[in-house]
């Protein structure tokens, strides 16, 4: 296997399963994570088909044991240069008052929880080796609002408060910690998402769908492979002088 390994979590479909492919095809053996190692055989095979290797790993963010259990699996492949945290739930589509505490700690727990825990288990052997590159997944409703999503929104701003502080810290060690901010990505998460933007706004579907794309310059959603080459140049050694940086791949949508 590569002397370079990538470990990244969330990796069985949409943007994860893009990254891991992504990463794989530029050289880096990729530790592939999901809650249902199983449900990783499409990244495992699109990896392979890339020229790449992908190896499926067992890992639900929520749970410490089971990330470090996960981290040090990725370490056996070999030093592990790069780390892209992108496991992730959408949570609850509703207004503040009916969302439900248990609700609410499900969705911080995956979304924000879970970067803390995946980057925590990785950075003793990155400070040892003096190197690194930490990726997280945030999202463009870390920076504006979208109705109904307060969990997500509130997970989605930690996670680049997280980032920007994390990468203040571990400068002096030469690791470097970004994260990357996706607009709406095509794909049947959006499509889930539109859907229920619909339901709490009261209007169709075309017009929730119209309101995602009429808000970029572009006119367009984003491509889960536009996600994945962002993180591919973070991962990077071209990217060297890149630190506490939260990138937008937005269309647009986002220009802050």
């Amino acid at each position: 296997m590569s002397a370079r390994v990538a470990a990244v979590t969330g990796a069985n479909r949409g943007i994860g399963r893009a990254i891991a492919v992504g990463l794989a095809a530029t050289g880096f053996t990729v530790a592939a994570s999901a809650r249902d190692p199983a449900s990783l055989a499409d990244t495992v095979a699109e990896a392979g088909k890339a020229g790449g290797t992908a190896v499926p790993l067992a890992c639900d963010v929520r749970d410490e044991a089971s990330v470090a259990a996960m981290a040090a699996q990725a370490q056996a492949l070999g030093p592990v240069h790069a780390v892209v945290a992108n496991a992730g739930v959408a949570g609850p589509t509703r207004p503040l008052q009916e969302i439900t505490l248990a609700d609410w700690r499900d969705t911080l727990a995956t979304d924000l929880d879970g970067v803390f825990l995946t980057f925590r288990a990785f950075i003793p052997a990155m400070i040892e080796r003096r190197g690194g590159s930490l990726i997280a997944i945030s999202s463009m409703t870390g920076k504006r609002p979208l109705l109904g999503r307060t969990p997500y929104a509130a997970a989605k701003m930690g996670v680049i408060g997280l980032v920007r502080t994390l990468a203040t810290e571990l400068g002096p060690y030469s690791i470097r910690v970004n994260v990357v901010c996706p607009g709406p990505v095509a794909g049947p998460r959006i499509d889930e998402v539109i859907r229920k933007q619909a339901a709490a706004r009261g209007i169709t579907e075309e017009r929730a769908r119209a309101a995602f794309t009429g808000a970029s310059p572009l006119g367009r959603l984003v491509e889960a492979r536009e996600v994945a080459a962002a993180c591919a140049f973070l991962a990077s050694d071209d990217s060297a002088a890149v630190t506490g940086e939260d990138l937008n791949v937005a269309a647009g949508v986002v220009m802050y």
